[in-house]
């Protein structure tokens, strides 16, 4: 009996490495994927939506829209308010609802 039990425990072993090392590298192909989109021009976004939403009554909404939108378009338009004919891909985005998405 014994034989037979480290025999179940070796195939056991066998059928847990290929499922192991496909979990491991699936871990590995999302965390990079990750990495890569917020190291994508997330610094430029940043310092321009700052500027963009300084006046924001819902600062942490402006960012996040302003953030999403800037990610799209590559683009703000200056100052705090308007301006958003510097930038028509950030002018024309709307919502589900078919209001202006960007700030």
């Amino acid at each position: 009996m014994h034989v037979l039990f480290l025999g179940n425990s070796i195939k056991f072993r066998a059928n847990m490495k290929p499922m192991i090392l496909g979990l491991v590298t699936l871990l590995l192909i999302l965390t990079t994927a990750f990495a890569v989109e917020d190291v994508g021009g997330s610094s430029f976004c940043d310092s321009k939506c700052n500027v963009r939403c300084s006046k924001a009554g819902r600062r942490d909404r402006c960012l996040k829209y302003c953030g999403i939108c800037c990610e799209k378009c590559n683009c703000v338009p200056s100052g705090t308010y308007g301006n958003k004919d510097e930038c028509p891909c950030y002018r024309d985005m709307k919502n589900s609802k078919g209001n202006p998405k960007c700030p």
